[in-house]
């Protein structure tokens, strides 16, 4: 099941993004998330879901403005964490569901992901679900004493040659 995440569900996220923060180079942040940052976040109106299984949260999504300024208005990124347990199971593909039609709800025109260069089963994913790889960005990111290189995948929500 996926739903819109509410500020109680935010301990569950936190772990389960921390842990590959700490670990692995799929995020290049090296900082870990507090609860109450996420809670304050889904608080202040963040779109996060979450899906849920056996009353347990497996994983979590979300989307924010591609870059700062009203031109980026209609073109967001995404984050996307499943917990170990939650993945294979379709509730990766369950929350980018929800995240686009909410995001196409909401004007947005297309989205991104930042899939780490390192990160094959990310990639896979994101172009299993019509994501495709737009630009690569070479040593943009500093994880574990060496360089990483970011991919930038995109998908559109609605007809990139309308304005709509």
């Amino acid at each position: 099941m996926v739903r819109p995440a509410v500020p109680a569900d935010a301990q569950a996220i936190v772990d389960i993004i921390n842990p590959i923060v700490r670990e692995t180079t799929i995020s290049f942040s090296t900082e870990e998330k507090t609860a109450e940052e996420f809670a304050a976040l889904i608080a202040g109106g963040r779109p996060v879901w979450v899906s849920e299984h056996e009353g347990r949260i497996t994983g979590y999504a979300t989307s924010f403005q591609f870059r700062n300024g009203p031109g980026y208005a209609r073109t967001l990124e995404h984050s996307i964490a499943l917990a170990p347990g939650g993945r294979g199971h379709g509730a990766g593909r369950a929350l980018m569901a929800a995240l686009e039609r909410h995001a196409a709800a909401n004007g947005a025109h297309s989205i991104f992901a930042g899939v780490s260069a390192e990160n094959h089963a990310g990639f896979a994913f994101h172009a299993a679900i019509g994501f495709r790889e737009v630009a690569r960005l070479p040593r943009v990111g500093w994880k574990f004493g060496r360089w990483l290189d970011l991919v930038l995948m995109q998908k559109f929500l609605s007809d990139p040659e309308q304005g709509g």
